[in-house]
């Protein structure tokens, strides 16, 4: 299966950080003294030890200094790939934990902030754990994959605000320069009056590990969490989020109620546990702005990740490193984009630094939201509310967390279900 482009990035990232004198974003403010700040990570796989990558590019200050995973090998793998960084990445083996209580060891030591990057399962959980030790938190997006999870995330953020702790989430694109710029053109009126948006993540399929002999039929799904949906929440959720992300940065808000429709076409061998493939949501938002969103994980078909919002004096188009408008205020995006992976950690920093909050969490639940809102319509083949959605009591939580005996959902069947 073919890698995502944010994987490829984040493998040659760690790959040539033993090589590559870090560029750093993160500086003192005038007057500041420079302070370590010690970061925990929670998830040592690809993406984890990827934010840790960012986290000592973003800083001098930083100091890697804690690993946490359920599996032994991805620990050791982590260790092994930030040797590169020197003493700034000298983890003591008593600052190493596995198992499935390994995040609440990395959250009871000295640390500034931990880096949430376990399957988005656990997001809400380790959230929870971390703002209750007066942590801060690089909070990798999706924050949940079901109603109850998403509410506890908020309930989070309010912990976090009075504690005054600093949330980031993974929504890298609010940190991308080209993002940022073509943001304040929109809301400042540059297009006139919003109509209409789409927004897509249509690409191949990505990573599988077949199932091997001595996996209990928790260990199999935790390895492949990205066809389980109570793991990784669907791809809608899991990916998407990302341009649903967008959409409500553009409209201020969420949606008040979705139609979608979805299946598993191709995807149809257990080994893909019970996702689906292909999804395709209206939402409606405030005002009578329809937004139709597209993802797709099929092999051999056109690939399209953007975001397209258009008013009646113009349309935009925005994309990982363009932006452009068409029409009455013509613009397009010429400027050096920047790497918003290692921007959101120096956006981090800078804010614990400088004691001024930042809080992500809640536009990261939002989004998160409407991503599993769409879910649940095209599961369902109903339409859904945003009001039923946050007052859904719908949870995907397994009754342990342990190894062993799992069965694996049915897939849905719209119409037949909800």
């Amino acid at each position: 299966m073919g890698l995502s482009r944010r994987e490829v990035i984040q493998s040659a990232a760690v790959l040539a950080a033993a090589a590559v004198t870090p560029r750093i974003f993160a500086q003192p403010g005038p007057g500041q003294a420079a302070k370590p700040v010690r970061v925990g990570v929670i998830g040592c796989g690809g993406r984890g030890t990827g934010a840790a990558v960012n986290a000592l590019e973003a800083s001098a200050d930083a100091r890697v200094v804690a690993l946490g995973d359920l599996f032994p090998e991805r620990v050791a793998g982590a260790r092994a790939q930030l040797k590169g960084f020197g003493e700034r990445a000298a983890i003591e083996d008593g600052q190493c934990f596995t198992g499935f209580d390994a995040y609440k060891k990395v959250c009871a030591l000295d640390v500034d902030y931990v880096i949430l990057a376990t399957p988005p399962h656990f997001r809400p959980i380790h959230l929870a754990e971390a703002v209750a030790k007066g942590k801060h938190v690089f909070l990798e997006k999706p924050c949940g994959v079901d109603p109850v999870g998403v509410r506890s995330v908020l309930a989070s953020a309010d912990v976090a605000d009075k504690k005054k702790l600093c949330i980031v989430a993974g929504t890298q694109r609010r940190h991308e320069s080209c993002y940022v710029e073509a943001m304040k053109r929109l809301h400042a009126g540059d297009l006139g009056r919003i109509v209409t948006a789409r927004c897509y993540w249509n690409q191949g399929g990505l990573w599988m590990n077949p199932r091997q002999p001595e996996w209990s039929d928790m260990e199999w799904q935790l390895r492949n969490w990205l066809y389980f949906t109570w793991l990784s929440g669907d791809h809608i959720v899991e990916q998407h989020v990302h341009n649903l992300d967008v959409i409500n940065w553009a409209l201020k808000g969420h949606p008040l109620k979705c139609t979608a429709m979805g299946g598993r076409q191709c995807r149809t061998d257990p080994a893909y546990g019970n996702v689906f493939d292909h999804f395709c949501c209206e939402y409606e938002y405030a005002d009578g702005v329809t937004v139709v969103s597209q993802c797709r994980q099929i092999d051999g078909c056109a690939g399209r990740v953007e975001e397209v919002v258009e008013g009646t004096e113009g349309k935009i188009v925005t994309m990982p490193g363009r932006a452009k408008i068409t029409g009455k205020s013509a613009w397009n995006f010429t400027g050096d984009d920047n790497d918003p992976y290692t921007a959101e950690h120096a956006d981090l920093i800078r804010a614990i630094q400088s004691g001024q909050q930042v809080n992500e969490a809640r536009n990261v639940a939002h989004s998160t939201m409407t991503a599993v809102m769409g879910r649940i319509a095209a599961y369902t083949g109903k339409t859904v509310t945003w009001e039923q959605v946050m007052q859904s009591e719908l949870s995907l939580a397994p009754s342990a967390y342990e190894f062993g005996p799992m069965p694996v959902g049915a897939v849905a069947m719209p119409g037949r279900m909800g």
